[in-house]
């Protein structure tokens, strides 16, 4: 099968005068390498895209593929993970993982929460920020927690992501909405156990793939999941591999990271993050459809090797949940030829 290829390669945005943290979310040659050869040594011939600009181009010239495999996180707006997909549904060629509405809607937090509570699955009491005005119209108790409304890979969440008083409140909020110009998501936060749960498949045949528990280690920023403790996670984080049928926390994590990545349609491989409550009940905090794949440093694959899935099967596994789709793509063409020979 024809695959085209279409990343964000961070290398190709540092060239252009960007810093490594606005960078951040990007992928580094070794992970576009490692899927590149995965898809090859699956059988499949890939050409590498790039960008959303490169993809513009290359459509232009008349390209066109079986299928892509998409992992563009994009640069500019609240839909930019949805832009390659949109693009892609325009010209009606089937790619890996959510749609585009998904895309947006998972990437705005605020909007994913409302989806969330509206299904009845357990998420944090927030209040959303758009102006310095707003922050006084907070009520939630002490200890809140607060970030950039629509960033990854932990942006915008240090230390001082955990508010104490109205004075850290004030104070967190205006420099984050100085710092990205947008939104800020104020939560209730919750002290409790932190799990990030890996799902693969789409609709009634999605699974929960496992569980890993995030457990800071000695020298980590220790009451948040923060970009610092991401970004050096090998010496910062434990990444605990939890079984459901020994924890009954982890189980019902489980059942609410599969119910949310049906309610918010979500496909082919994805992870869902949840942290318990002072009750100790779990409550989902982000819902993540287009999850990191770099075969050591993200969550996805560390979880998939530590139930000793090789790295090719989980790209495998993701494939094979796409190609429902292309099967689908070909069927609605030939359809379509049919009747414009009938017409």
């Amino acid at each position: 099968m024809r695959i085209g290829f279409t990343f964000d390669l961070r290398a190709d945005y540092l060239a252009q005068g960007y810093d490594e943290f606005q960078t951040a979310e990007f992928d580094r040659p070794e992970t576009i390498a490692a899927i590149e050869s995965a898809l090859t040594q699956l059988g499949h011939q890939v050409e590498r895209i790039g960008n959303c600009k490169s993809l513009v181009a290359h459509l232009a010239r008349g390209d066109r593929w079986d299928l892509v495999f998409n992992i563009c996180e994009g640069m500019f707006g609240f839909a930019r993970e949805a832009q390659v997909p949109a693009i892609l549904e325009a010209y009606e060629i089937p790619h890996t993982f959510a749609d585009a509405l998904s895309m947006s809607v998972c990437l705005h937090k605020s909007l994913t929460k409302a989806v969330l509570q509206s299904s009845g699955l357990p998420t944090p009491k927030s209040h959303l920020i758009e102006t310095e005005s707003q922050i006084s119209e907070v009520h939630l108790p002490l200890p809140m927690f607060a970030k950039p409304v629509a960033q990854g890979t932990s942006k915008g969440v240090n230390a001082a992501s955990r508010i104490g008083s109205y004075e850290e409140l004030v104070s967190t909020c205006r420099g984050l909405l100085t710092q990205f110009r947008e939104p800020v998501l104020v939560e209730e936060y919750l002290p409790g156990r932190e799990f990030t749960v890996g799902i693969l498949g789409t609709s009634s045949e999605a699974y929960a793939l496992g569980t890993l528990e995030i457990v800071m280690r000695d020298g980590a920023d220790k009451e948040v999941y923060s970009y610092r403790n991401k970004e050096e996670c090998e010496s910062l984080v434990e990444y605990r591999l939890v079984k459901s049928e020994e924890d009954s926390v982890v189980a019902e994590s489980e059942l609410l990271a599969l119910q949310a990545w049906q309610v918010l349609s979500g496909r082919d491989a994805g992870r869902v993050d949840l942290r318990c409550n002072a009750a100790g009940n779990p409550e989902i905090i982000e819902v993540n459809p287009l999850a990191g794949l770099h075969p050591t440093h993200s969550d996805l694959p560390m979880l998939a090797n530590a139930l000793r899935i090789e790295y090719v099967d989980l790209i495998e596994r993701i494939v094979a949940s796409a190609l429902v789709r292309v099967s689908s793509a070909k069927s609605k063409s030939e359809i379509a030829s049919r009747a414009k020979a009938i017409r």
